[in-house]
Order: structure tokens, then sequence, then C-alpha cells
């Protein structure tokens, strides 16, 4: 347990120096590049489920309806067009279903932890796990700079929108907004975590089929559905300031430790077995989700 919590603790202090790089990011890399010889599955496995249960406490049903129906329409339809856009474009490109499914997850709803939590429900290579955590960082990373530079005649409203809808992880949607100033930074997280809560039934829906053939995890993790009892819970209000800000720390902490941990079981040739047609599909999922999102706020939002 300290192993990966060393771990969480240094990709924090990384990120805090240099906050372009996602926490979750740094953890996996440092995971991948430090040679640990522990069997850390375990740990990180109940480390990952911890920290998506807190996060649900980042949002809360009021802040959700607060942007508008339009707005919560063009959330569904671009996480559904986004997910399975991608898995077919993975089947057209030739990628693995696992490396396929991963992207899909990664990209159409909230990255690095929407990842590892398909991984637990889904039967993947942690390899295409680790490649598809890469894919996310490297195509959400070129959207900070991407988005505002296309939405620079936007009103700072719509690109906070558009940024909540396109970009990957919460960091790099903070980073992408943040040049059309506070307000639309805070559109853009409520946007973002509002995709977030559409984990719950794509796992869900995965987790059905995968029952289907061979081992049969369950439909809906228990994790998952203490994620959806969180968001409750913070929608209450009863929950004070300080509670939240902890929650949103631990959050960070749990999920970085995981993405540590997984790390750890990473064989950098093995990732590097995607190659080309993992940095295309990367590439087209990243301008499916853009595209449909820009589409969807235009017509809807």
């Amino acid at each position: 347990m300290w192993v990966v919590l060393t771990g969480a603790v240094v990709s924090l202090v990384i990120n805090h120096f240099v906050p372009v790089l996602s926490a979750l990011t740094v953890a996996v890399l440092l995971g991948v590049l430090i040679p640990v010889h522990a069997d850390l599955r375990l740990v990180t496995r109940r480390f990952l489920r911890a920290g998506v249960v807190l996060l649900g406490l980042q949002l809360s049903l009021s802040e959700v309806t607060s942007l508008g129906f339009g707005t919560v329409v063009a959330v569904v339809v671009t996480v559904l067009t986004a997910f399975f856009g991608t898995l077919a474009l993975a089947r057209w490109i030739g990628v693995s279903r696992g490396l396929g499914l991963m992207v899909a997850t990664g990209f159409s709803i909230c990255g690095a932890s929407a990842i590892v939590a398909m991984d637990s429900v889904a039967r993947t290579d942690k390899e295409d796990v680790a490649a598809s955590v890469t894919l996310v960082t490297l195509y959400g990373t070129a959207a900070i700079a991407l988005v505002p530079l296309i939405g620079s005649g936007m009103g700072s409203e719509f690109l906070g929108k558009w940024a909540g809808l396109s970009v990957h992880e919460v960091a790099q949607v903070v980073a992408a907004a943040s040049p059309a100033g506070a307000a639309a930074v805070g559109i853009a997280v409520v946007v973002k975590l509002t995709r977030v809560v559409l984990l719950a039934p794509i796992v869900a829906g995965v987790g059905f089929f995968q029952r289907q053939d061979g081992p049969k995890p369950p439909v809906v993790p228990l994790f998952v559905v203490g994620f959806l009892v969180m968001v409750l819970l913070r929608s209450t209000g009863i929950l004070p300031p300080v509670v939240l800000d902890g929650a949103k720390l631990g959050t960070t902490v749990l999920l970085a430790a995981a993405m540590f941990g997984l790390g750890t079981t990473v064989r950098l040739r093995q990732v590097l077995r995607s190659g080309r047609r993992g940095l295309v599909l990367g590439a087209l999922s990243t301008v499916l989700v853009g595209a449909v999102a820009f589409g969807t706020l235009m017509v809807a939002g």
C-alpha cells in the first residue's frame, strides 16, 4: 500500500510544478518507469474503486440541471456517438478489441479514470489499458492548445461547454477553458463531470454483454453504484465545503495511487505494439469527439 501511495504523492508534487500534466498521467508513467517487484494488483483495484466512489462528490444534480436541457442532450449525444463511433473506427483500423474499448471509454467519458473503471468489467490486457492512457494523455494535451485556438471567436460560455464536452481529462478541460476566463472554466468543469455520470450506464452495458460469454463480472460494479450514491449525497447540500475539498484531494490521491499500481504491471515493449494504428485511432477519436460536441452544441446547447 505504501508503495502506491508514495507514487501518488510524487505524482501530485510533479503535477503541482507542471500543471499541464495531470497527476493521473504522471502516476501511470512513474509506475511504468520505476521497477517495482511487488504484486500490487489487489491494492490497485481497491484504490481505484474508492477513488471512483469519491469522484461522485464533485457533482450535484442541481449543477447538471443548471446547464439546461439542450446542453444535457448535447452531453448524452456526444458521449454515445463518440463511444460507439470510436469502437467502429477501431474495427476499421484493425486495433485490438481491448484497445478499441479502452480508447472509446477514455476519450468519450473522462480519460484515465474511465479507462480503469471499464477495465474492471472488461476482459482486456493491461498493456491495452496503459496504451489507451498514454493516448488520452497525448491527445488531451494537444487539445489544451487546439480548443482555445479554434474557439478564439466563440463566446466564453460556448467555449467552456465545448471544452467540457470534447477534452478528455478534467485537468486538461480546466487548462483548455482557462484562456476564456473563470466563467468558462466553471461551465467546462460541470459539463465534464456530467459526462462522468454516463460512466455508470456505459460500464453497466459492457458488463452485461461480457456476462453473455465467459466469466461473469457484475453488471454494475458496486463502486459505480457508490459513485451515483455520492452524487445524490452531494446533491442534498448537507456536506460542508471543507468535506468536499477534502474529498476532491482524496479522489486525486486514490486514483493516482491506482494509476501508479497499474503502471507497474506494464511492459513498454508490449504497449508499443499498438504503434501507428493506436495513434491513428486516438487522432480520429479526438476529432470525432470535438466535431460531434461542436455540432450538438450548435443545435441543442
